[in-house]
């Protein structure tokens, strides 16, 4: 078994086709289907069934996958930490971050990182702070950028707690409240909301301080991430919202207000320190985060 063929069958296994996992893999369809089929009869098992219409993984391939991926990430990290005992940093970054991270500028740290590491393959996945927990305790990612409620901690991971931030009201500019110089959770919740679904971390901050305001607000609508749909809901005046007052500046077309009972989150810094890879320590060297003060 030779590691370009795990690579092929993992390259087939996410596109579903030969000719897109050839061409993924920079080799020709012979040559990739060639190497798949010797595997299968070193093997003794087909790892996909294959018609004129689609490929789909065998119940012995879905169990062959995993195991696959697992071995190719070990290579790839057994040569960046050979790379790195000789002074050269390379290999792969996944950084995962939450849309309003604000304690760090993602976008200008990745490029100044790239200019220094340009042999790093560097990925950026976004997503709500509870599934990059779980990216991070799995291995799926190397360093995680989240937000929680005061009340809540990263579980079962390293974490770094970087800001803690008040959220601020978001309105459009026509909204009553637009020219106010603050107001509270009592009168907010009088106003139709946009907010993240209910159970995620980015919501809970909200719904436990109007919870704890004694307050009911509505939540008319639910997105589920803090992107351009949110912010033009506001704009049109369907809705209020409530934000990070560090991000909220680089919101466009909308104004904020202060809350005076507002809630606060935390943004933390998370990785696992069992798959920390010398190209995620070189990024947060980059940005002057040292790791060794970080908790379970």
């Amino acid at each position: 078994m030779e590691l370009h063929q795990l690579r092929y069958v993992v390259a087939v296994a996410e596109t579903n086709n030969f000719t897109r996992a050839a061409e993924r893999c920079l080799v020709v369809q012979s040559a990739l289907s060639h190497q798949i089929a010797r595997l299968e009869r070193e093997l003794g098992a087909r790892l996909f069934d294959r018609t004129s219409r689609r490929v789909r993984l065998t119940p012995a391939g879905a169990a062959f996958l995993p195991l696959a991926r697992q071995c190719l990430d070990a290579a790839e990290r057994a040569a960046a930490e050979v790379a790195a005992a000789v002074g050269q940093v390379r290999g792969r970054l996944t950084v995962g971050v939450i849309p309003t991270v604000a304690a760090v500028d993602i976008p200008a740290a990745l490029r100044a990182f790239r200019q220094r590491y340009p042999h790093v393959r560097v990925a950026l996945r976004v997503g709500p702070s509870e599934h990059l927990v779980d990216q991070v305790r799995n291995g799926e990612i190397e360093i995680g950028f989240l937000g929680l409620p005061v009340t809540s901690r990263p579980e079962g991971v390293r974490a770094r707690r970087l800001a803690q931030d008040r959220l601020v009201a978001v309105v459009a500019p026509t909204h009553p409240l637009a020219h106010e110089a603050e107001v509270d959770l009592a009168r907010l919740g009088a106003e139709p909301f946009v907010d993240l679904p209910g159970g995620t971390a980015g919501r809970a901050q909200s719904d436990q301080a109007f919870a704890a305001a004694g307050v009911h607000r509505e939540v008319a609508f639910e997105v589920t991430t803090v992107d351009v749909m949110m912010v033009r809901l506001v704009r049109q005046n369907l809705c209020v919202a409530l934000l990070p007052s560090r991000y909220a500046p680089h919101l466009s077309g909308v104004v904020t207000v202060p809350v005076r009972d507002a809630p606060t989150r935390v943004e933390h810094l998370i990785w696992n320190q069992g798959t920390l890879t010398p190209a995620a320590t070189a990024f947060l060297a980059e940005l002057d985060i040292a790791l060794d003060d970080g908790r379970e």
